[in-house]
């Protein structure tokens, strides 16, 4: 399952959630700021980050900056529970699937969480004119019979 990591004032996070609305992918948005994030969830964000925190966290964020905050020097508790009392400090989107994590709304980047049936289909079919869309024969023909939704 796809997680989307929100804001609600964040205009890329109404993005990326539109975008996956309107090639019906499923995904769970969570809001940071619900005071609902999970220690498990930052893990898994994290262990999946490849250049480290430097992807996820904003170091020109107000609380970083004012207070001199060096994420080096923390173990990763310390800084799950950084995040927990200040998610302000997390870029958005945050989005995470079974292999990866990114940030920020990029088109291009988004549509490798789009299953490639799914893709396929919409290189081939209408959505107006095909009513088995996006599961219609033309994709998994493309597919050599196989449906990988």
């Amino acid at each position: 399952m796809i997680k989307v990591y929100t804001s609600p004032s964040c205009s890329s996070c109404r993005k990326v959630k539109k975008y996956f609305d309107e090639h019906g992918v499923a995904y769970e948005a969570k809001d940071i700021f619900s005071g609902n994030l999970k220690t498990e969830d930052l893990k898994e964000v994290i262990a999946k980050c490849e250049n480290g925190t430097d992807d996820i966290i904003s170091k020109r964020s107000k609380i970083v900056q004012e207070n001199h905050i060096d994420f080096d020097d923390m173990t990763i508790s310390e800084l799950i529970e950084f995040i927990k009392a200040h998610p302000s400090v997390l870029k958005r989107p945050i989005i995470v699937d079974d292999h990866r994590v990114q940030v920020g709304y990029n088109e291009e980047d988004i549509l490798g969480f789009v299953p490639r049936a799914r893709q396929l289909a919409e290189l081939f079919c209408n959505p107006s004119d095909c009513e088995k869309y996006p599961f219609c024969e033309h994709a998994q023909d493309k597919l050599g019979g196989k449906d990988s939704k």
